[in-house]
């Protein structure tokens, strides 16, 4: 009999020969700056639990007493049986949060990105996308049908070029770019993003993911620009720095409406349960009343990247928790990672295609709560081993 896949499984044996396949590792418990995985107690680089949220027993505690009232699942899509007053609570706390008029919850920060970009642009008109935005962007804007245009990274004169080439062209213009982004660190400039969107007409879409909890005292880009009330679109997860699940959506309330009643994969999906829905509310309170966790973590943050680069390393543009050891060589970085793990380090390299070929890294994410013996033990490691490997 023919093998109907056959196609695929060589495409995976090339990835493999490539090095280009995720090698999964598994925990035992929770995660945190340290954690067990595959039976060891490791410190941990490769999560974006930045404050330690993920394992706080208060986030824990909101959703037992949840379960307890609520029961487990939420029945059903949250348009049709899945809703509850825990969920209205969420919503006003995300826009307290944001600063906006209104919050809207996502079942992922995926679900947020594509549903609500394919309902706020469609065909006829345009989206200029920064070009290292993010998968979920890049599948929203598919999905949408509207055009695309791709602005240099980062570059305010592109962007204002290519606003100029489409502004006559197009009834709506959105400006779509990550706050943070993931595999660099750096920072989209979102006060002159906004300014330049006043100036064409253009509407707003931050996707602030990896900044939640690390940037503008922990509310987002939004706030550390001093722009919040002038985003249209903030979106926003709380899978990261927040610790729990799930996306989320803020901006004037008639937008959030529209984009209620509009976005399938709102409509579409089944809520999460209301024990996530209580631990989100949680984080929220936890972020807005404990500003020494955002001050510890950027106190870890500036002391690792001083010293890695110190030592030689490349750590690129990055001016957040994410700290990349870039390396360039897709089997050397293997091999750092592969090292770093033995030493008791948990660390993922990450190769093509999650960033381009020459540009291969192991992704540093800081916590909070690393300690500077993490730290210390952390950079020893990567000074020995990357002089043995010839990379630094």
């Amino acid at each position: 009999m023919t093998d109907k896949t056959k196609h695929l499984k060589e495409k995976l044996r090339e990835m493999q020969e490539r090095g280009e396949v995720w090698e999964l590792r598994r925990l035992n418990g929770p995660t945190g700056p340290r954690a067990i995985v595959e039976g060891r107690e490791m410190i941990v680089f490769a999560s974006n639990n930045y404050l330690n949220l993920a394992g706080d027993p208060r986030l824990r505690e909101a959703a037992i007493e949840a379960i307890k009232k609520y029961g487990w699942g939420a029945g059903s899509d949250w348009s049709i049986a899945g809703y509850t007053d825990l969920q209205d609570e969420l919503h006003k706390k995300i826009a307290e949060f944001k600063k906006t008029e209104a919050g809207l919850a996502f079942q992922t920060g995926l679900t947020t990105n594509i549903g609500t970009i394919a309902k706020i642009v469609g065909r006829g008109d345009v989206v200029l996308s920064d070009e290292l935005n993010h998968g979920s962007i890049i599948d929203g804007i598919r999905l949408s049908r509207a055009d695309k245009v791709i602005y240099k990274h980062l570059d305010m004169g592109d962007l204002e070029d290519k606003l100029r080439q489409v502004h006559d062209k197009y009834e709506h213009i959105l400006i779509v770019t990550d706050g943070v982004f993931s595999m660099d660190g750096d920072v989209a400039p979102m006060d002159e993003i906004v300014k330049l969107a006043d100036e064409y007409g253009a509407m707003t879409y931050v996707d602030d993911a990896h900044g939640e909890g690390v940037l503008g005292g922990g509310r987002g880009i939004g706030v550390e620009f001093g722009v919040e009330d002038k985003i249209d679109f903030q979106m926003g997860t709380f899978s990261k720095a927040l610790g729990s699940v799930g996306g989320m959506l803020a901006g004037d309330a008639e937008t959030i409406e529209y984009v209620r009643n509009t976005a399938r994969t709102w409509l579409l999906s089944a809520a999460y349960p209301p024990a996530v829905t209580a631990a989100n509310i949680k984080s929220l309170e936890i972020v807005l009343s404990e500003p020494e966790r955002v001050k510890r973590l950027w106190d870890n943050t500036k002391y690792f990247k001083k010293e890695m680069e110190s030592m030689g390393y490349n750590t690129g543009n990055s001016q957040t928790p994410i700290v990349p050891a870039i390396v360039g060589d897709t089997k050397k970085v293997r091999e750092l990672a592969h090292r770093l793990f033995e030493e008791g380090i948990f660390v993922l390299p990450i190769v093509f295609p999650m960033v381009p070929r020459g540009t291969e890294r192991i992704r540093n994410q800081i916590n909070a709560d690393h300690t500077r013996e993490d730290l210390d033990k952390v950079l020893e490691a990567y000074e020995r081993i990357g002089k043995e490997l010839g990379i630094i």
